[in-house]
């Protein structure tokens, strides 16, 4: 279990090492690039779903507006 957490520690030191790196080339703390990068995060994935329920809708009305006509030689 130690080693997991030596791991884990390792990957976020070095991930933060990023965002502090963006933040000092900005010249703002690392911490609001962090929460920046979570926000964007969240937005996008649910930008997503809400593009993916917006077909959706789209694509309902559009079959219930136009219904498949039947062919004359079927009269």
């Amino acid at each position: 279990m130690n080693l997991f957490y030596k791991l884990l520690l390792y990957f976020q030191k070095r991930g933060y090492y990023v965002c502090q790196r963006i933040a000092d080339r900005i010249g703002i703390r690392a911490k609001v690039v962090r929460t920046s990068f979570m926000y964007l995060t969240f937005v996008t994935v649910g930008f997503g779903f809400a593009l993916y329920l917006f077909f959706a809708f789209w694509i309902r009305i559009k079959d219930l507006v136009y219904t498949k006509r039947s062919s004359v030689f079927d009269l």
